[in-house]
């Protein structure tokens, strides 16, 4: 079964982008390594601060639109409730190994 991701990046300023992939680690090391532009480049987005997991692309795409569609608070109170440090998840997560 194929699994996908809902994951919220942040930066120092907390600013907040919400995604789906299907590859976590690929796709939080192409954030960190800036590997296209966009929103999360120009904000420096590199600390993922929160992910879920589902086996269902639709559930996915539902869930991060739903997420997306809330206020800040609300997604703030969402990362608070499953990383209250809101470290870094993917902190000692092998990069090295993605370097094409």
């Amino acid at each position: 079964m194929n699994q996908y991701f809902i994951y919220i990046m942040a930066n120092r300023a907390k600013t907040l982008y919400v995604g789906v992939t299907s590859d976590l680690q690929r796709r939080v090391y192409e954030h960190k390594q800036k590997t296209f532009e966009g929103f999360t480049k120009k904000y420096n987005l590199t600390k993922l601060v929160y992910y879920e997991t589902t086996e269902d692309i639709n559930s996915a795409i539902s869930r991060e639109k739903q997420i997306k569609g809330w206020l800040r608070r609300k997604k703030t109170q969402l990362i608070e409730s499953a990383n209250p440090e809101c470290r870094d998840l993917s902190e000692g997560w092998q990069e090295t190994n993605l370097d094409p």
